[in-house]
């Protein structure tokens, strides 16, 4: 049984035996995006040590994501198409991260400081070209920070399919502001991983600002443009002789449902 299952297991049955369990909804969200760049870098193999190669490419993806006063759930699955003599290299990943709010199983404020409440947390990888199967638990940390949709901070040990373990940080946010009539989100996420013997460490710095263009005609919320920047320093956990830092703009187009 990996790591992951056995803590999501203990804590559904902690939760079912907790005098204060009371399952309640308070938001559930899905939604399919569009990316597109000619940014993104790629492994180039027989590049003789000189790094990786740029490449376009058009990602869709599929996100659900849900909040319970018990915490919560995140979902996605994306499918890159890239073009050029990429094209028929399409791949598919996905994350399934669950977090389980310590304060709702035990009843306890946990509340100190700028922190809301301290979760227990999982994440699962999978999918891409050699189908990584990686399992990450830990925990995290819910932030109350004035003018954030949302602002946690996530400490992970990494059981991982075709590399060494290693330990990960991932810090999500969302921060909306109005520019006369005009609704803006800026969301995104930061990853850094360690190192171990057989691959280095990775960075992720990846924020999106998407204008909310369904608030024109009175429906907020539904259909956002806008942008994506990545910042990628050891993509895949591959040093410079394999693959550069990516530092990629790609156009956004995102429908909730």
């Amino acid at each position: 049984m990996t790591a992951l299952r056995k803590t999501l297991i203990a804590g559904c049955v902690a939760a079912s035996l907790s005098p204060m369990a009371h399952a309640e909804k308070f938001f559930s969200s899905s939604s399919v995006t569009l990316l597109h760049s000619a940014d993104y870098q790629g492994v180039e193999f027989d590049a003789g040590g000189n790094g990786g190669r740029e490449y376009e490419a058009t990602y869709f993806t599929f996100e659900n994501v849900t909040v319970h006063n018990w915490g919560g759930t995140f979902f996605f699955i994306d499918r890159d198409q890239p073009q050029g003599d990429l094209d028929g290299t399409d791949e598919v990943y996905g994350e399934f991260a669950p977090n389980l709010s310590l304060g709702w199983l035990t009843g306890q404020d946990l509340s100190f400081g700028p922190v809301k409440d301290v979760t227990l947390a999982g994440q699962y990888e999978f999918g891409g070209s050699t189908e990584v199967n990686n399992y990450l638990t830990g925990f995290g940390l819910v932030w109350d920070a004035p003018g954030f949709n949302y602002l946690t901070t996530s400490f992970y040990y990494v059981t991982n399919s075709e590399i060494s373990d290693d330990w990960q940080m991932t810090v999500t946010w969302g921060v909306p502001f109005s520019v006369g009539p005009a609704l803006f989100l800026v969301d995104g996420y930061i990853d850094w991983s360690t190192a171990a013997g057989d691959h280095a460490s990775e960075f992720q710095f990846t924020p999106q600002i998407k204008l909310d263009v369904s608030n024109f005609w009175g429906n907020p919320g539904v259909l956002y443009a806008g942008i994506e920047y990545q910042y990628w320093n050891n993509k895949y956990g591959l040093d410079d002789t394999l693959i550069d830092t990516q530092s990629s703009v790609s156009a956004l187009v995102k429908f909730h449902f």
